[in-house]
């Protein structure tokens, strides 16, 4: 609990008059107050909702992770004006945690233009752009004068905050390009409104997946990027905060992927249903490792002439399993380019293979000089049997790196080919697979260099 959060209660819990305990709170961040909220009694809540009216709740409620749980302290007309007063973008967040009734009853009480712009946000997949965009903007058309455009700013500014960037409509209401606040504020009234213009500024259309334009929408870093409707009218805007929530959400759920899970499991999920997410992955894991430990059963004699190299499989398969993943993890990455060429795939697949060669190489020549050592001096035998089970070692990491590398990087370009989602598909197989890769690697060259060619049993 922070220092401002201690204040705010004693605030609060103060036998303070109303026209009081606005003022004092006009001082606070309303994070601050969203954060106090929690440590709150409903009755506490329910004093200050009332204190502070709808507007200033509904600038606290768009801090809150569970504003559905303090929304319902509030009566339905009262929820109906918080929600009015909301960022349409926020509205939803709230709105798609109450119940389907609730919901209805709410938007039926809304004003008009709040009721439109929350209608079109729900009407969204939510893994389209445009359940992420806000309607809180400003707007103009570009035929007005610099003096005429600066009016309109300041006429819309008292009810749109995200003012950094005007964005700009022909007659048609199409986009027709953006103006930095700045460039407009300098402007000289002589200057053409058209000269402020960027024409080339980017955009997002409402439909697109959020998987696909992410990195667009990154690599631009404005402040916000329009989103543009089929008409090619503006529907809203994405702003910076919205572009961080959507590439933490977007990271999340790929984490869930790579985990074998569907989607990012939620503290609300019943056990049943996480039984029932993980459990398909697991079985399939179940057989998949039935047939590495039957390979490792083909082995057996090798494990029974030289027991000692059973002391080192464990390293084999954590450094093939974690160089595997790295590559995933890239391809994967590199995936989300749906304009890549086959001999761009190529190209990583090769680059892969390059640097877990000589990341390989580096660790054999330290598992060389390390692992010799050790076997030398705390197993008793020979240096030149210990060099020889290290130079085992050494190689059979080259060869598990190189080829996990491969895998790694074959794998989610696969099953991207085939429609499948790669982060889903290639999570829960990789490590598995690269199991598999590197005990045939590793006992296959005891086999064959320790045991049949050099005899060192």
């Amino acid at each position: 609990m922070t220092k401002y959060v201690e204040e705010l209660i004693a605030i609060i819990r103060g036998n303070l008059s109303r026209e009081e305990l606005i003022d004092r709170l006009f001082d606070y961040h309303d994070n601050d107050i969203a954060e106090a909220l929690e440590l709150l009694t409903p009755e506490e809540r329910k004093r200050l909702y009332s204190a502070l009216g709808a507007e200033r709740v509904a600038e606290i409620f768009a801090y809150l992770d569970d504003g559905d749980i303090y929304l319902k302290e509030l009566s339905l007309k009262q929820q109906a004006k918080v929600i009015s007063e909301m960022d349409s973008d926020d509205a939803v967040d709230i709105l798609e945690e109450v119940d389907d009734d609730t919901k209805c009853k709410i938007l039926g009480m809304l004003d008009k233009e709040a009721s439109e712009d929350v209608r079109l946000l729900l009407s969204y997949d939510e893994d389209e752009i445009g359940s992420y965009m806000t309607t809180n903007f400003i707007l103009i058309h570009n035929d007005l004068t610099v003096r005429e455009a600066m009016r309109e700013l300041v006429r819309q500014a008292g009810e749109n905050d995200n003012i950094s960037t005007i964005y700009v409509v022909d007659r048609q209401e199409q986009y027709y390009g953006a103006i930095e606040l700045q460039d407009l504020i300098i402007a000289r009234e002589h200057v053409e409104l058209e000269d402020l213009i960027s024409r080339s500024y980017p955009f997002v259309m409402d439909h697109e997946k959020i998987s696909d334009c992410i990195e667009k929408i990154k690599d631009y870093a404005e402040d916000s990027i329009p989103v543009l409707l089929e008409d090619r009218s503006i529907g809203g805007i994405i702003t910076a905060q919205d572009i961080v929530e959507v590439v933490d959400d977007e990271m999340g759920d790929d984490y869930a992927k790579l985990a074998g899970l569907t989607a990012e499991e939620d503290l609300n999920e019943t056990t049943g249903e996480s039984i029932r997410k993980r459990l398909p992955w697991l079985v399939i894991l179940l057989f998949l490792g039935m047939v590495v430990s039957a390979v490792v059963g083909v082995f057996e004699s090798v494990v029974a002439v030289l027991p000692i190299v059973m002391c080192f499989q464990s390293l084999i398969l954590d450094m093939a399993g974690n160089v595997g993943t790295q590559s995933l993890a890239v391809t994967i990455r590199v995936l989300m380019d749906e304009n890549l060429t086959t001999g761009q795939k190529v190209k990583l697949m090769f680059k892969e293979m390059k640097i877990g060669f000589f990341n390989g190489a580096i660790l054999a020549v330290m598992a060389l000089v390390f692992l010799g050592a050790y076997i030398h001096l705390f197993k008793g035998f020979t240096l030149g049997y210990s060099l020889m089970i290290s130079a085992c070692v050494g190689v059979s990491l080259v060869g598990a790196m190189v080829v996990s590398s491969l895998v790694g990087t074959l794998t989610p370009i696969f099953f991207k080919k085939v429609g499948v989602d790669p982060a889903v598909a290639s999570g829960p197989l990789i490590t598995t697979i690269n199991d598999l890769v590197a005990i045939v690697v590793y006992y296959g060259l005891v086999a064959v260099v320790l045991i049949d060619i050099v005899h060192l049993v």
